[in-house]
């Protein structure tokens, strides 16, 4: 095996579903600028995800939308147009 090709800065980092409001402690060796105070009183630091095993479908077995950015809104909002015009041309 190849020598010092793995980092060595490992941390605990909080990892925070913005979905749905879960968050985990795990190592890391991600970098981030947001701290969190978890629940044994201390600071770490904090990586927000847009979706984990917790909110998933796979993992929950449930198609749930998750719309993080507004996006649907903003696909239906620039389509709305030629929706309009094919149901008035039934």
């Amino acid at each position: 095996m190849k020598k010092d090709i793995h980092p060595k800065d490992y941390r605990l980092v909080v990892f925070k579903d913005m979905s749905n409001g879960y968050s985990f402690l795990s190592h890391s060796t991600t970098k981030t600028k947001e701290t969190i105070i978890w629940e044994d009183g201390k600071e770490y630091p904090l990586i927000k995800l847009e979706i984990s095993h917790t909110s998933h479908p796979f993992f929950t077995g449930k198609m749930k939308l998750v719309d993080t950015a507004g996006r649907v809104d903003k696909f239906k909002s620039r389509y709305q147009k030629h929706l309009d015009l094919k149901n008035n041309k039934k």
